[in-house]
């Protein structure tokens, strides 16, 4: 589809995330300059610390912080996450290093409309510490999966993968850099594949 269509055709989509947002940063610039045809129309974190908060902002996104506090249903919380996304009028929810399971009121809220991103080739590694995981297995290849989310933790249908080497001497630091650099590459363009192509 084309670049230069008018704002309106493309279709709106809500990113969420819990931290620095390299992602999150990435499909925006990516959306800027016009390779992936899409309009960031929020950015939510569940920590109002996050710094992609700001990072959003400077962009030109709007932003909502909407945290989870203890004692208070995650249903309840997802309903004000909910309602701010309908009201923006988004078609995607794409999750950039957010770091809470999804409930399933939410996935069925919109559902074959959520997008993850994790850094290890699915279905191995899942959870927060993929690339620590990967590790400590002395694996010699992990990588990175695009995913569809449904209601259970990295799980759903995959749509992306890309390998990332496991080199001697690796940390997790140095890991992390490289897989984060596949990430800010394949992220934008499977979702522009997403969004406006066939698979």
């Amino acid at each position: 589809m084309s670049s230069d269509m008018n704002a309106d055709e493309k279709p709106g989509m809500a990113i969420m995330i819990s931290g620095t947002g390299s992602n999150m940063e990435a499909i925006i610039s990516a959306a800027k300059r016009g390779s992936l045809s899409v309009r960031p129309v929020l950015v939510v974190s569940d920590n109002p610390d996050a710094r992609g908060l700001k990072k959003a902002k400077s962009m030109g996104v709007k932003t909502l912080a909407v945290p989870y506090e203890r004692g208070i249903p995650r249903e309840e919380t997802e309903s004000a996450i909910i309602g701010a996304i309908k009201a923006e009028r988004a078609e995607w929810i794409v999750l950039a290093g957010f770091m809470k399971l999804l409930t399933p009121r939410f996935v069925q809220a919109f559902r074959n409309r959520i997008v993850n991103i994790h850094p290890a080739l699915l279905p191995a590694f899942p959870g927060a510490h993929a690339i620590r995981d990967a590790i400590e297995a002395k694996a010699d290849i992990t990588g990175v999966t695009v995913h569809m989310v449904d209601e259970l933790m990295d799980h759903g249908t995959i749509i992306a993968r890309e390998e990332v080497a496991i080199l001697p001497g690796d940390t997790e630091e140095t890991l992390a850099a490289r897989i984060h650099a596949v990430e800010h590459r394949l992220y934008p363009r499977t979702l522009q594949q997403l969004f406006h192509e066939d698979f």
